[in-house]
């Protein structure tokens, strides 16, 4: 079954507790972390994570697009994050870190901007629990949908079947309705959507809808076969 996980930065952060309740049929809650270097736009860091783990029962998938994520990333998940998810192009040792995050009890997730191909990084598949492709360029909500990532899904799926890995295959960055079964059909099984829920009258309900949505598209599609 597709997972959805909605992220917060598209929620209202004077009422961040009210919003995490508002999706508590989702899967994961999305935290975006940004340090205004690695990316142009500075959100919000572990005290807030901390709070939040403490208001929601649904577990908190922190998206960490910072700098020196070698130093940061362990403190997310002492913050209360059940998945920690670094970018390859912030990490000096990325499976030494992903080894220490999955070592402190979370899931271990490695992120790649749209422009980072996922050929080079094969051999260090097995050491994580998930991969999340962007499929826009990170550092602001909102944006439009990328659909020349949709090759590189496929091809990531394809090397998670090759090497046959329990390994979840996210997509950040556009995902909605109208986009949602591409990213599906293409091999992705875990979707944050950010506007798609929290721009809703009932962001439950968008919750409900994007995966049945995915999941459909999953039925129908040639990766999942025997998935």
């Amino acid at each position: 079954m597709a997972q959805i996980n909605p992220s917060i930065l598209s929620a209202d952060f004077a009422r961040l507790a009210e919003e995490a309740k508002a999706v508590e049929g989702a899967d994961w809650l999305h935290v975006d972390v940004m340090d205004n270097h690695f990316v142009p736009n500075l959100t919000l860091g572990v005290p807030v994570v901390e709070a939040l783990s403490k208001a929601t029962d649904t577990p908190l998938d922190c998206h960490l697009m910072i700098e020196d994520a070698d130093r940061w990333a362990p403190q997310y998940v002492e913050a209360g994050a059940g998945s920690v998810t670094f970018h390859v192009e912030a990490a000096a040792a990325p499976v030494r870190l992903a080894r220490e995050i999955r070592a402190q009890g979370a899931r271990a997730s490695m992120a790649l901007k749209p422009a980072t191909p996922i050929e080079p990084y094969e051999d260090l598949l097995p050491e994580l629990d998930m991969l999340l492709i962007m499929t826009v360029e990170p550092g602001f909500g909102g944006q439009a949908f990328l659909d020349i990532m949709l090759p590189k899904i496929r091809r990531t799926r394809e090397l998670i079947s090759k090497h046959g890995l329990e390994l979840w295959l996210q997509v950040d960055g556009g995902v909605s309705a109208s986009t949602i079964e591409r990213c599906a059909e293409a091999g992705a099984d875990v979707f944050v959507a950010g506007s798609a829920v929290y721009g809703t009258q009932d962001p439950a309900d968008a919750v409900r809808a994007l995966r049945a949505r995915a999941d459909a598209a999953t039925a129908g599609a040639t990766w999942a076969c025997g998935h």
